[in-house]
């Protein structure tokens, strides 16, 4: 008897949602992968293609329905770095609500169990760190990155009243830094930039003073996080943090990466970003409670695999 779950990954394409696939299908899932490349790569699922199980489909989830039987949803559909997500503001927004409605019609229609990749973004700039899932964020709503921040907001909001109205079987996991291999070379998040940089020895810039500190989760915990929490029973819901409680300023991340790649970068002081927050880092007390859940993979372990899979891939 084929027991096998229709698993719909929107944004499947992406750095997280191309390794979600992935670890789907090696459980024998019968997967589909709606992305549109917006800011994602089709290297990211080359090697998906071999399985008989995956089905790849070109289309901006705004737009995108199916008939097919959906078990469950996994929703990563947005730009995550601030290069991408500030290039067409209008569109983030769109994708974080229009996408949302969409995929909860579709869990709606299919009464399937659907997770939102939510963000550590809606806590904004913090006054209180670590940040536990109660804080309601400090997010400048007109500011340059509140298109993404505000956005995610909005879609949370949006799977609670579809829950409470609908009865639909949600899951929110509020994702923080997380990197690893796959992440883009100019997706212009700080690990990335740090480590392209080092590689070619050119300066490594940060913009303030460095002290501004966030925690840093490898992908494949990451990813065990949110099959963890599809995992859970029908009562939980979220928001619930994943990410590493390990907390590094950024001037210390990167000398790490310049020891790390042996490399001969220098380090360069720029403007500091408009409503770059100050720290960020999960309090991660409900991960540990629900699912038993923590990061295994040491920094320095992960950034030495991120920066051997930028050597090979990019240089």
């Amino acid at each position: 008897m084929n027991n096998r779950k229709n698993i719909l990954v929107t944004g499947g394409a992406g750095f997280l949602g191309s390794h979600l696939c992935k670890k789907l299908l090696e459980k024998d899932n019968n997967v589909i992968c709606v992305d549109n490349f917006y800011s994602s790569s089709k290297d990211n699922i080359t090697d998906l293609l071999k399985f008989k199980n995956f089905t790849f489909i070109n289309k901006d989830i705004c737009n995108f329905d199916t008939d097919i039987k959906i078990d469950q949803i996994y929703n990563l559909a947005c730009p995550a770095s601030p290069v991408h997500y500030q290039l067409d503001p209008v569109k983030t927004i769109q994708t974080n609500v229009l996408g949302a409605i969409k995929v909860l019609e579709l869990a709606k229609k299919n009464n399937a169990k659907i997770l939102q990749a939510s963000t550590s973004e809606v806590y904004g700039d913090p006054k209180i760190n670590p940040q536990n899932e109660n804080y309601w964020g400090n997010v400048n709503p007109i500011g340059i990155r509140s298109c993404y921040d505000e956005g995610k907001r909005c879609a949370e909001t949006l799977f609670f009243d579809y829950h409470r109205q609908f009865n639909l079987r949600i899951k929110i996991c509020r994702i923080f830094n997380t990197y690893g291999p796959r992440m883009h070379q100019n997706d212009g998040r700080v690990v990335s930039n740090f480590i392209m940089q080092s590689l070619k020895n050119e300066s490594i810039t940060i913009y303030g003073n460095g002290l501004q500190t966030r925690s840093f989760c490898y992908v494949d915990d990451l990813i065990k996080g949110l099959l963890d929490v599809m995992k859970t029973g029908n009562i939980f819901l979220g928001p619930i943090n994943l990410g590493n409680n390990y907390e590094i300023s950024i001037l210390e991340l990167a000398k790490k990466i310049i020891k790390i790649t042996k490399s001969q970068s220098e380090i360069k002081f720029l403007e500091a970003l408009t409503d770059d927050p100050v720290q960020r880092r999960p309090e991660l007390s409900l991960a540990k409670k629900i699912i038993d859940w923590s990061c295994t993979i040491e920094l320095e372990e992960g950034l030495k695999k991120t920066s051997s899979y930028f050597l090979n891939k990019y240089l």
